[in-house]
């Protein structure tokens, strides 16, 4: 975006009001065991409207900067959850500011059908940016029961491969500290996401935070979060093993410290990123230094799913190969036409 734009562009983080299936019943009830049910209760939760937190974003970043262009982030929940009518409104209200040259979406990989993909589309043939955030954590589906995340990694191959296909950049969440999972685990999760194919990752320690059926395990001692020193090694892992044109959006994240109970140390947002950037330098090393595969990066067939395979046979297949310990997820179809 600064090459093209001859600027930094800065992201408006945005509220826009909406909910998760996996919590209305659709597909669960109380949400993931990490997650704050107070900050979902309606009485504990009206934000102001989207032009109010757009000024107001805008008013914030301006005075550490000089910005003059933005991305609407709608990250708080699950933002593709909604007819695609109502969605459409609530990006075009945000577009329609002179200085929003974009959109950047966090959601599920459950929650995006075929016609919001259409949506997105539309705006990317506007000649916006537009980027598809999508909550997949691991890649481990009895990782994912265990928080009672309600879907698991196929939906995230079905989504992420769509999505690309149509040209909607993808951006992964990825969880480091998930309860059950160790440096096995991480190094797999990012391999199957990068052999899927990606253009964009976020990562973050886990944390415990109040009202969470996690806070009730970690107060029982049945849950123990990483250490600083453990993050920022198994991070600059993580990033030496990524290849370089995959962008690292975020490399760690924090809750806010009313509700934040464990690691105190995930509040010092600079202090992990300085200790990231010594660790890397220590190592002399640097994003990509370990990488084993493309990542789906342009004129390499990653991030599309062979005809004769599901999403479902798909995700089997990754953790077949990882189990294995294969350094490629599918390497003999990696250059099939």
């Amino acid at each position: 975006l600064l090459r093209r734009y001859g600027e930094r562009v800065h992201k408006i983080a945005l509220d826009a009001g909406l909910t998760c299936p996996n919590r209305d019943g659709s597909k669960g009830i109380g949400g993931c065991t990490f997650c704050n049910n107070d900050s979902f209760s309606p009485n504990g939760r009206t934000p102001p409207t989207l032009q109010e937190q757009l000024e107001s974003g805008r008013h914030a970043i301006r005075r550490r900067t000089r910005a003059t262009k933005f991305i609407a982030y709608f990250q708080a929940y699950t933002n593709t959850y909604a007819k695609v009518e109502q969605l459409r409104a609530m990006y075009e209200e945000v577009l329609k500011e002179p200085d929003v040259i974009g959109l950047s979406i966090g959601t599920r990989p459950d929650c995006v059908p075929s016609e919001v993909l259409d949506l997105l589309d539309e705006f990317r043939a506007r000649g916006l940016e537009v980027v598809l955030e999508l909550g997949l954590q691991s890649a481990f589906d009895e990782t994912l029961r265990r928080v009672n995340r309600g879907h698991g990694l196929a939906e995230y191959v079905a989504t992420a491969t769509a999505a690309r296909r149509r040209g909607i950049p993808v951006c992964a969440h990825l969880i480091v500290g998930l309860p059950g999972e160790d440096e096995a685990h991480y190094h797999a999760t990012l391999d199957t996401v990068l052999d899927i194919g990606v253009d964009g990752l976020k990562l973050h320690p886990l944390h415990v935070v109040k009202h969470t059926l996690l806070a009730q395990e970690w107060r029982r001692g049945k849950y123990s979060p990483l250490d600083r020193e453990e993050y920022i090694r198994i991070a600059a892992d993580l990033i030496e093993r990524t290849p370089e044109h995959v962008v690292y959006h975020r490399v760690t994240g924090t809750s806010p410290k009313e509700i934040l109970l464990a690691p105190e140390w995930s509040s010092k947002k600079w202090n992990i990123l300085n200790g990231i950037e010594h660790e890397l330098r220590r190592r002399d090393s640097r994003q990509g230094a370990a990488a084993t595969g493309c990542g789906g990066a342009d004129g390499c067939v990653s991030g599309r799913l062979p005809p004769a395979l599901t999403p479902g046979a798909f995700a089997e297949m990754c953790r077949r190969r990882h189990l294995a310990g294969s350094p490629f997820i599918f390497k003999e179809l990696r250059h099939v036409a």
